[in-house]
């Protein structure tokens, strides 16, 4: 089952950069919240949570100070500064039980090539892909068993089989991974065929 973290988040009046400014230097970074069938909100969450937050996907309880009820959340996306070093806006879509969503989720190999033995390189050409479940089927990761590929095998999105209830939006025909062949004979090829012209 995914994750559920525990968050606490401020009210925000949407508009005042100042305050926005002020809520920063207290280490405070501001939040956009919404999701469909839901009510926008604008909130602050320390920046340290998002900082350390665990790899994958995973659910957010998030408690915004003055309602009663926690809202459940999936973090959407982050903005950072222009150096890419510090995030400095987020947004949170709402998620509603029982009600299935598309999610990015990582890809990670697994396992090691029997082409590598034969000198082969691994490339991993999709890093993410587009699955749609409900909240509680959302996986963290997918893993993928790469060590059956040779050199020149190409695994594309139709060879994952995905967890139970849920479904595979990416394209089937796109490529997640490839083992090309060794560089020495690639040179070696492009040598021979300018010796034959």
């Amino acid at each position: 089952m995914i994750k559920t973290i525990e968050w606490k988040a401020l009210k925000r009046v949407p508009g005042k950069k100042s305050e926005v400014k002020q809520y920063r230097r207290k280490g405070y970074i501001p939040v956009e919240i919404y999701g469909k069938g839901h009510e926008n909100a604008h909130a602050y969450i320390y920046w340290k949570d998002l900082a350390n937050r665990p790899h994958g996907n995973f659910l957010i309880n998030l408690q915004i100070e003055g309602e009663e009820e926690p809202r459940i959340c999936i973090l959407k996306d982050i903005q950072y500064n222009y150096l890419g070093d510090t995030p400095i806006h987020a947004d949170l879509y709402e998620v509603t039980f029982g009600v299935e969503l598309d999610v990015e989720v990582p890809v990670e190999l697994v396992g090691k090539p029997i082409g590598l033995e034969k000198g082969g390189l691994l490339e991993q050409h999709l890093h993410t892909i587009t699955v749609r479940t409900v909240p509680r089927k959302i996986p963290e990761k997918i893993e993928v068993d790469v060590s059956k590929l040779d050199v020149g095998d190409v695994l594309h999105v139709s060879d994952i089989t995905p967890p139970e209830d849920v479904r595979i939006m990416t394209p089937p025909e796109e490529v997640v991974a490839v083992v090309i062949e060794p560089e020495v004979e690639a040179e070696a090829t492009e040598e021979e065929a300018e010796e034959n012209t």
